[in-house]
C-alpha cells in the first residue's frame, strides 16, 4: 500500500502523519526543529554508516545562520523513539525544463555529497526502509546531484529504493579523487602509480625552500582556527576569486559561514587547517572538515604570484604525509567535482553521479534524466556565449 502524501511542515509545525518500517518513524520536521535535539543530531552523525559532514548539525546550523538556507527547510527524519536513525533535508521545485514537481535533496556550493545520513548496524536497513517510505510519500520523483554511487550511504539507499519499487536513471557521474591512508607514507610513496608526480613535487618543493624559510603549520580543532580561517580569507580574495567576486570573504554571509563552519571545537564533526609559510607569509592554505575517519578538503587556496613554484601543490603533498604520519583521518577526499591538481596524487576514486529517482507508478526516470541532460547543455551554452561576449 502506498504511504500517504505527507504534506510540507510550516515553520510554526512539525508533521506527525508518519510511515513506519520496522518500528521505524518517518515524518517531516524542519531544521529549526532538529536544533531544539542537538544531542540526536550529533549522536546521529557519531553512529551513523560512514557519515560525512555535509548533513551534520554543524554545516547545516551555519548554512541557516549565514542565510545560505531557511529555517523551515523541510527535512525527512526517521526515528526509533526519540533517538534519530535517518537524515536527509530535502527542497520542492520544478523539475528539468519546467517539468512538474520534483523532490532534491538540499544542496549549496559548500555541500560535497547529497547522501542522507543514516544509522550504522541493524538498524540501517530498516531506517533506509522507513526513509524510502517517506520520500514516497511526497509524491514526487526525485532528481539527485552529488550520489555516491560506489561507496558510503549511497549504494544503500539506492537498493533500499529498489526494495520499495523506485525506478532510476543516471543523468551524468565523475569520478572524485581520494585517497585511502596506507600503513606508512613510505608505503604510499612505493606504491603510488605515477612517479614522476611525485618527482615533480620534490622539485617543486625544493625550489620553494630555495626562495625562503618554508614551513607547514597545523591547526586542529583545539588552535587558532579563527586565525587560521583569516589567513585562507584573505589570500583566496587576493587571488582570481576575488577579481571575480566569488571569493568567501567577498560577502558577509560566506565569510561568516566560514568562519562559522571551521571553528575550534569537538564534536562528530571536528575542523582543520593546513597553512604553508614562506619567510613567515601564508603562501597556501587548506581547510578541511573531519568526518567518520574521512577529511574533506573543502576549501584550497595559494598565492597566485608564486604560481611556477606551485605552493597548493606542496601543501597538498604535505597533508598527505601528515595523514599517515599523525593518522588524523583515514582517507582524504578532494571534494571536488573534478581535479586536475589531485588526480595524480590521490590514487583512488570515488563515483559520483547525478541521478533521477522515480517511484512507484511514478514517471519514466530515463525522460526526466533526459531533460535535464538537455537543461545543462542549454545552461553550458549560455554560459560559453556570456563569456564570449565579455571578451569582446
Amino acid at each position: 500500500m502506498n504511504a500517504p502524501v505527507i504534506p510540507l511542515p510550516t515553520p510554526e509545525t512539525t508533521t506527525e502523519t508518519a510511515t513506519t518500517a520496522a518500528a521505524m518513524t518517518c515524518t517531516v520536521t524542519t531544521l529549526a526543529a532538529l536544533s531544539r535535539n542537538p544531542a540526536a543530531w550529533d549522536a546521529l552523525v557519531a553512529g551513523a554508516d560512514r557519515p560525512t559532514p555535509d548533513y551534520s548539525r554543524r554545516v547545516m546550523e551555519a548554512h541557516r545562520d549565514h542565510g545560505l538556507a531557511p529555517a523551515d527547510l523541510p527535512c525527512l527524519a526517521v526515528r526509533r523513539g526519540p533517538h534519530l536513525a535517518a537524515l536527509l533535508p530535502y527542497r520542492i521545485g520544478r523539475g528539468p525544463l519546467g517539468w512538474g514537481r520534483v523532490a532534491r535533496p538540499f544542496a549549496s556550493p559548500y555541500l560535497t555529497v547529497t547522501a542522507p545520513l543514516v544509522v550504522a548496524g541493524p538498524d540501517g536497513a530498516p531506517a533506509l526502509a522507513a526513509l524510502a517510505a517517506g520520500m514516497r510519500g511526497l509524491g514526487c520523483p526525485w532528481w539527485w546531484p552529488l550520489l555516491p554511487t560506489g561507496d558510503g550511504a549511497g549504494p544503500a539507499l539506492l537498493a533500499a529504493l529498489a526494495r520499495d519499487g523506485w525506478s532510476r536513471a543516471e543523468v551524468s557521474c565523475f569520478d572524485r579523487p581520494v585517497l585511502d591512508r596506507r600503513a606508512s607514507h613510505d608505503a604510499f610513496l612505493k606504491g603510488h602509480p605515477h612517479k614522476g608526480r611525485l618527482k615533480d613535487l620534490r622539485r617543486r618543493r625544493r625550489r620553494l625552500e630555495e626562495a625562503g624559510l618554508l614551513a607547514v603549520e597545523v591547526v586542529g580543532p583545539d588552535g587558532d582556527l579563527a586565525g587560521a580561517v583569516a589567513e585562507f580569507l584573505a589570500l583566496e580574495k587576493r587571488g582570481w576569486k576575488g577579481r571575480a567576486g566569488t571569493a568567501l570573504a567577498c560577502r558577509p554571509q560566506t565569510a561568516g559561514f566560514a568562519r562559522d563552519v571551521f571553528r575550534a571545537g569537538d564534536g562528530p564533526v571536528t575542523a582543520r587547517a593546513d597553512l604553508l609559510r614562506l619567510d613567515g607569509r601564508v603562501v597556501a592554505a587548506s581547510l578541511a572538515l573531519v568526518c567518520g575517519g574521512t577529511a574533506m578538503l573543502l576549501k584550497t587556496a595559494y598565492d597566485e604570484d608564486l604560481r611556477q613554484l606551485a605552493p597548493g601543490v606542496v601543501l597538498e603533498a604535505e597533508i598527505v604525509r601528515a595523514l599517515h604520519e599523525t593518522r588524523f583521518a583515514e582517507r582524504l577526499d578532494s571534494a571536488t567535482l573534478a581535479s586536475a591538481v589531485l588526480d595524480d596524487l590521490y590514487p583512488e576514486r570515488t563515483r559520483i553521479a547525478e541521478t533521477m529517482l522515480s517511484p512507484p507508478g511514478g514517471p519514466a526516470p530515463s525522460l526526466l534524466a533526459d531533460r535535464a541532460r538537455r537543461q545543462h547543455a542549454a545552461k553550458a551554452w549560455l554560459k560559453a556565449r556570456l563569456a564570449r561576449l565579455r571578451r569582446r
